[in-house]
């Protein structure tokens, strides 16, 4: 039997990745899934998966903090080794983030190999640090690979789950009628910035006969302020694949995992990066689906700005007035989107992890 330590933890651009992979092995694998607690592997993870939860955090503080930090990875790496001696680890799986670094120097300590997977275009700071010390990176976008050193690197794309790769139903609970149907997504998170823009601009998009689908987050005070025949909020689905396959228009993140999910779907999006988000790995992101045409990218703003309003009233225009599929801008962005998308990257990527084994 062959025993797989999978390092993710915290976002769903971490996670679903890494849930794919996991789905798609042999069933003679044994998975020890690491994890961190009050996370949302701890409430999202099938149960056949058995979860060990460390520390992890980054080292960016100073003083006590960092030595704090840095403690953490200590013994983070000591329970790597442990579950190593209770029985050995034949490869280690990560799709990087915090919980990615104990998972890395227990490799190196115990002697098996890893595979890391980096989804955005921007490599993360643990991938730039640590990639060097792993057997195989797998990169999510090509454009990652110009910022890889010590390390080969393969384009495999994003795993995606299941559920995306096959034909989906509507669910029954989205408004039904003949109006182009809008999703908006923030992520696993929720987004309260990019609530905030799209409310203002709700009013509009229903009065002309959009239907619209709001996933907001759990955080969201805004909740439930505005009602519609023609409007569903959620604070979060399972059913996204559903939503996204029957999407004519979408506005979202640009994590890459998001992105990924787009692209597999063919869904054209108008993309507003977190402007918060570490190196703006999101922009960079952003850019690969906007370069191909698949994606508008509209930077976060005030309420009182009109760019996310006039970006929407030119991409609908046609598709509200039933105007000819030529001149209609998201039939061109759907195919821009599909030529972003890199199918079968969990079989791909489990190939590998046997070549490993």
């Amino acid at each position: 039997m062959t025993r797989l330590l999978i390092a993710a933890s915290g976002t769903g651009g971490h996670l679903f990745p890494a849930l794919s992979v996991a789905e798609a092995l042999p069933p003679s694998w044994e998975i020890i899934w690491l994890g961190v607690p009050d996370r949302l592997e701890t409430k999202i993870l099938p149960k056949k998966y058995r979860l060990e939860t460390v520390a992890a955090g980054g080292l960016q503080a100073r003083g006590l903090r960092k030595l704090y930090q840095l403690m953490k990875l200590i013994f983070a790496t000591l329970k790597v080794r442990n579950i190593h001696l209770q029985k050995p680890i034949n490869v280690v799986f990560t799709t990087g983030g915090y919980i990615a670094a104990p998972a890395i120097l227990g490799a190196i300590w115990c002697g098996f190999p890893v595979i890391l997977h980096e989804s955005n275009a921007l490599p993360g700071k643990v991938t730039r640090l640590m990639g060097r010390f792993c057997n195989l990176i797998a990169l999510g976008f090509p454009s990652a690979a110009k910022r890889i050193s010590g390390c080969r690197a393969v384009v495999t794309g994003t795993p995606v789950r299941e559920l995306f790769l096959s034909s989906q139903s509507l669910p029954n609970w989205v408004p039904s009628g003949k109006g182009p149907l809008v999703v908006v997504m923030g992520g696993s998170q929720g987004a309260l910035g990019l609530n905030l823009m799209v409310r203002e601009v709700l009013p509009d998009l229903l009065k002309e006969g959009c239907r619209v689908v709001h996933i907001t987050g759990y955080n969201d005070p805004d909740m439930q302020r505005i009602r519609h025949s023609n409007f569903v909020e959620k604070p979060f689905t399972n059913e996204i694949s559903a939503l996204l396959q029957h999407t004519d228009l979408a506005i979202s993140r640009a994590g890459a995992g998001a992105l990924s999910e787009l692209a597999v779907c063919s869904t054209p999006a108008i993309l507003i990066p977190y402007p918060l988000a570490a190196d703006h790995h999101q922009d960079f992101n952003a850019t690969c689906a906007a370069a191909l045409g698949g994606a508008v990218i509209v930077h976060q703003h005030t309420p009182d700005q009109q760019t996310l309003r006039e970006t929407l009233d030119r991409l609908l225009r046609n598709r509200l007035s039933g105007n000819d599929k030529e001149s209609d801008p998201l039939f061109k962005m759907k195919e821009g989107m599909n030529k972003l998308a890199i199918r079968g990257s969990e079989k791909t990527l489990v190939s590998i992890l046997k070549s490993f084994s």
